[in-house]
């Protein structure tokens, strides 16, 4: 395996009351833009609402390492910043994965002659 740093995904599966799903997304909403913007490492994050339980929530996030998510996660500003999302779930799991392979739509330019 190459010492390049490797990108990473992380998965958070939570489940979140119906009664509490206006103040998870606000929450969402407030600190969105913050972690996009501001937190090192950070590529891009995703929230997603099961099609078949409402409760069910995906919340998928990139990073440049999982090291540089790791950092994020362990400082007292994610644990403030993320207090008001944590307040409103009532399970939760987390998995890491390393960015092996990734395949996009050719465009014309890259698609072979």
């Amino acid at each position: 395996m190459s010492n390049e740093p490797t990108r990473a995904r992380v998965v958070f599966m939570v489940r979140v009351p119906l009664d509490r799903t206006g103040a998870f997304l606000e929450g969402y909403e407030k600190i969105r833009y913050s972690v996009a913007e501001g937190v090192p490492g950070h590529l891009l994050d995703q929230v997603c609402r099961s099609d078949d339980d409402p409760e069910q929530w995906l919340i998928t996030s990139e990073w440049e390492t999982l090291a540089a998510f790791e950092a994020w996660e362990s400082s007292p500003d994610h644990r403030e910043l993320v207090r008001p999302l944590a307040q409103c779930i009532t399970e939760r799991r987390s998995l890491r994965f390393l960015i092996h392979k990734e395949t996009r739509r050719r465009t014309p330019a890259t698609s072979p002659t």
